[in-house]
């Protein structure tokens, strides 16, 4: 399976590739706008990514944008509901218009840094894309 990690900072990207390399094969972008690339780029050649974990707060296009661009994307391709692209939210901002506005524009989880194995690994299960009896 395949991941794309939208991530500013290169530390939290270096995270989140320790944390799901044991069960994605994981790519980087460092905002927006690479993100939308990457995931169309996918899209065009058949084989799109299972999972996206994406920061809001980035410089050149912001996750919130990104995520209503790639559900366009996916859309003009016919992808829509269950078939999307998962998208789990990742950022430090918590306020709940936030919340609600990421779920809005289509994410199905959204997880508040500093972003914990267990956490993430449990939000993933949640979306069916891995088994796990018990992470610690």
């Amino acid at each position: 399976m395949k991941c794309l990690i939208v991530e500013d900072d290169r530390s939290a990207q270096k995270l989140m590739q320790i944390y799901l390399s044991d069960f994605f094969e994981c790519s980087v972008a460092e905002n927006g706008v690479e993100a939308l690339e990457e995931v169309v780029s996918s899209l065009e050649s058949g084989t799109p990514y299972d999972l996206i974990c994406m920061d809001i707060m980035m410089p050149e296009m912001d996750g919130m944008e990104a995520l209503e661009k790639i559900r366009q994307a996916e859309s003009k391709r016919g992808i829509e509901g269950l078939n999307c692209i998962k998208v789990i939210m990742t950022t430090a901002k918590q306020q709940s218009e936030d919340i609600f506005g990421a779920f809005r524009k289509g994410c199905e989880g959204y997880i508040v840094k500093p972003i914990r194995r267990a956490d993430l690994i449990e939000q993933i299960e949640k979306l069916g894309l891995i088994k796990i009896e018990a992470v610690k």
